[in-house]
């Protein structure tokens, strides 16, 4: 199977349990890899038949930017599930990173992988 990558997408949203978190925004960095069938889109070099990684980033930025989550965990398995409900592919590996959540650690996070 073919992947399509999104790396680095930095998004800032209110996350996290304490009550400080839940007044600022904070950043959070996304690395996508996407399970699709790159075959069509190579011979047809259609834009419509490919898994358009803009249409994709556009659809995490809008969800992220609006979402109040607790967790990094919650947000991690919703946008994996918009991933594969909306856009068809077959399997997500997700990370998601926390910069400057932990002292002396340059992030942390959590790194998913789900299946349709």
């Amino acid at each position: 199977m073919d992947h399509v990558f999104i790396e680095g997408l930095q998004i800032d949203t209110v996350i996290g349990i304490y009550d400080w978190e839940r007044r600022i925004r904070q950043p959070l960095v996304f690395d996508l890899e996407m399970a699709f069938d790159n075959r069509i889109p190579a011979a047809t070099d259609a834009i419509a038949d490919t898994l358009d990684y803009k249409a994709v980033s556009h659809r995490i930025v809008e969800y992220v930017t609006a979402s109040e989550f607790g967790l990094v965990e919650t947000l991690a398995e919703r946008v994996a599930a918009i991933v594969i409900d909306e856009f068809g592919v077959s399997r997500v590996r997700l990370k998601l990173s926390k910069p400057g959540a932990v002292r002396g650690a340059r992030s942390v996070g959590v790194s998913i992988e789900r299946s349709r």
